[in-house]
């Protein structure tokens, strides 16, 4: 028998929500991030707040910062900015999704936000969870 091909969410498992490392600058005595927040197959979220660690190219945590990504609008795809102060775009090796602090929105749960995430970077440094 033929199946009808299934819509996001249908079978069960929570459409992806793919944060990209899109690009890193120089802002002063801060590096600069822009990510991109690819919302394009998902709900609607009030508010997404991730933690976030930066690692040197040695592999030692260098900052940690909470990020507000909310709201993201259901079906699309925004970028968001903000700085890693006090630390220079080059020494950034690595960058962690550390965890979900909250994430709010229709039947979204802090637990099933951080399992709906993948990460990715389009910059040196890698961006993993």
């Amino acid at each position: 028998m033929a199946q009808e091909p299934k819509a996001p969410g249908q079978d069960g498992k929570a459409p992806t929500l793919k944060l990209e490392l899109n690009r890193l600058e120089p802002a002063g005595e801060a590096c600069r991030t822009y990510l991109l927040v690819d919302n394009s197959r998902g709900p609607a979220l009030k508010s997404l707040k991730v933690d976030l660690f930066a690692f040197d190219t040695e592999g030692v945590a260098q900052k940690r910062l909470a990020v507000e990504l909310g709201p993201v609008q259901d079906r699309k795809t925004m970028v968001r900015l903000f700085d890693f102060p006090a630390l220079a775009c080059p020494r950034i090796g690595r960058v962690l999704l550390n965890d979900v602090l909250a994430c709010e929105g229709g039947e979204a749960s802090r637990e099933n936000c951080l399992e709906r995430i993948e990460t990715e970077s389009k910059t040196p440094a890698s961006f993993v969870r």
